[in-house]
């Protein structure tokens, strides 16, 4: 999603029966885009404050919004583990998810 918001905002729209009309597409699009960005999100004071189930604090929700960050935090036994459950569940789906071998290999979990 993170290559192509557009794109994948006019297919979301598709799929729950609301595409955009042309006249739409001119900025409406693009201002949804905007205010759904992790940043315009994250700056939001009720996700500065505040606490959600079992006591977690909202703020711990948005971390860096970088693709491929998620090597910071995956052992190489929890990346396994993850790979395999993504091809059981979405195998055959269509839905393909890029992987950084370079972040991967030298990944050190932070703890």
């Amino acid at each position: 999603m993170k290559k192509d918001v557009i794109y994948h905002l006019k297919r979301l729209a598709k799929f729950i029966d609301c595409s955009f009309t042309e006249e739409d597409c001119n900025g409406v699009i693009e201002d949804i885009a905007k205010l759904c960005s992790f940043n315009t999100m994250k700056k939001l004071e009720i996700n500065k404050t505040g606490k959600i189930v079992l006591n977690l604090e909202n703020k711990s929700l948005f971390r860096k919004a970088e693709v491929g960050d998620w090597v910071n935090y995956f052992t190489p036994e929890m990346e396994e583990r993850m790979s395999k459950l993504i091809e059981e569940k979405f195998g055959g789906s269509g839905l393909t998810f890029d992987r950084i071998p370079e972040l991967a290999a030298d990944s050190v979990p932070q703890n």
